[in-house]
């Protein structure tokens, strides 16, 4: 299977952005790409989904059962929601679900749900999911103060179990980094052993704009 996967230092951390716009980029250069989130939870927070985002972006006529085929209302822990939902999470299934999406494309970009650490079976972590799929990771994490631990943390724990760490982007960058955003940057790129780059902002309603593929993970793909 070809493809990526796009994990990140914990929620709510710019993962769907980062790969809506891997999704678009390659989309744009004529590639066939299939998008999948094992798990979404927090539909009932409101906005545009996690799984409609990255259907717009990719431009993917996957229905919604095949991008996201487990979707929950309240923002909490995947295996938490399964349970107040009163339903078992089957990991086979999850991975099975993965590869059909892709069965039909020439990548797959799949998001996980919070960090690698997070369960999304009481036994079974996205850490797990992603050794399964044996996809190239990459990392989103915050700029901002705290990122380096919380990322050099997430890139030993995808290497402790042998998980490929192709590239780390920083976002949202800040139109004018601080002295704290720079030093991050260039500790993480001496630190991590991995290429790191950075994603602006970006309207999410003008794909158009949206910047190309990191060169990182677009050279890891062409492999």
């Amino acid at each position: 299977m070809r493809g990526v996967f796009v994990t990140g230092t914990g929620t709510a951390i710019g993962k769907t952005v980062v790969a809506a716009v891997i999704a678009h980029g390659l989309a744009a250069g004529g590639e066939r790409v299939a998008v999948f989130k094992p798990v979404l939870t927090g539909l009932t927070e409101g906005g545009e989904p996690d799984h409609e985002l990255l259907r717009r972006a990719s431009g993917t006529r996957q229905p919604p059962c095949e991008i996201a085929p487990h979707r929950f209302g309240p923002a909490v822990s995947p295996h938490l929601a399964a349970e107040l939902a009163g339903v078992r999470l089957e990991p086979a299934e999850l991975v099975a679900a993965a590869r059909e999406a892709a069965a039909g494309a020439d990548t797959l970009v799949c998001e996980g749900v919070g960090g690698l650490l997070v369960p999304l079976t009481p036994g079974y972590l996205v850490r797990d999911f992603a050794r399964e799929l044996e996809l190239p990771l990459l990392i989103a994490a915050s700029p901002a103060l705290g990122t380096i631990n919380h990322t050099l943390m997430s890139v030993e724990a995808a290497r402790a179990v042998g998980l490929e760490v192709c590239c780390i982007i920083l976002t949202p960058w800040p139109g004018e980094p601080g002295v704290v955003e720079i030093s991050n940057l260039e500790t993480l790129r001496r630190l991590a052993g991995t290429e790191v780059e950075t994603l602006a902002e970006i309207d999410l309603s003008e794909p158009g704009g949206w910047p190309p593929v990191p060169e990182p993970v677009a050279e890891r793909l062409r492999r």
